[in-house]
């Protein structure tokens, strides 16, 4: 068992069951709001502090654009025309055995925004494509 940390640049994304190649995710993150609350009869001025609502952040997902790969592009449309297809993700953090260490399972995703690279004349830069994702819920496993 190594005592170093896990690099992040080895990760792998499925939907569907299918492994999808993007460069990097972002937004990996859940909330659980604040409800404060205080009686009044309480002699103390200070409010309680209670769990409240769990907030699941956007997830974005960003590769580079390759020509005939319209997946990204094509999930979104599918919203416009009054349809909406959800989909489960399965995020893995992977070691240098190419095993997952951490999965992230992301639930009911669906697209609410894609994004496309600015074009430059003078840039030498890959194009990229960003998908922003909103879903139902994020759970966690510890492979270790």
């Amino acid at each position: 068992m190594s005592s170093y940390p896990i690099s992040t640049f080895h990760f792998m994304v499925e939907w569907n069951g299918n492994r999808i190649d993007v460069s990097e995710v972002s937004g990996l993150s859940s909330e659980i709001e604040v409800i404060e609350y205080r009686e009044g009869s309480s002699p103390s001025t200070a409010s309680i502090q209670m769990p409240g609502r769990k907030i699941n952040n956007n997830i974005t997902l960003r590769r580079g654009i390759v020509q005939s790969d319209n997946d990204f592009f094509e999930w979104i449309n599918a919203i416009n025309q009054n349809q909406v297809e959800r989909r489960d993700l399965r995020i893995s953090l992977l070691n240098e055995k190419h095993e997952p260490v951490v999965v992230w399972k992301i639930y009911k995703s669906f697209p609410v925004k894609i994004a496309w690279t600015d074009l430059k004349a003078d840039a030498n830069e890959t194009a990229i494509e960003s998908l922003e994702l909103a879903h139902e819920g994020l759970s966690i496993e510890k492979l270790m």
